[in-house]
């Protein structure tokens, strides 16, 4: 399946930077560059699952966001989010 890893950690201490780095080598390790801050990646469930649980361990969920697009051809797309973006629901009702 192809995946879409998108993530965006703050950068604002030196901890965040070497969080960034962390995340941004694990990322290399899998798949190739498309963005600064977006891979794509060809694996089967099993290295899914390995890649998702690595990036978990090296975010902080209360300041970083990460978000992995899982788009097999046989099941349809899904979003797998974690971290402090929340996307809008784009089938709900429109408020202006």
């Amino acid at each position: 399946m192809l995946v879409l890893v998108c993530y965006d950690v703050s950068t604002e201490s030196r901890e965040g930077r070497r969080r960034l780095r962390r995340v941004a080598r694990v990322c290399e390790s899998t798949g190739q560059r498309v963005q600064k801050s977006v891979f794509e990646c060809q694996l089967d469930v099993a290295q899914f699952e390995t890649l998702e649980r690595d990036l978990l361990a090296e975010i902080d969920p209360a300041k970083d966001c990460l978000r992995l697009y899982r788009m097999p051809s046989t099941r349809g797309f899904e979003v797998l989010e974690h971290g402090v973006f929340k996307a809008v629901d784009f089938d709900g009702p429109l408020v202006l």
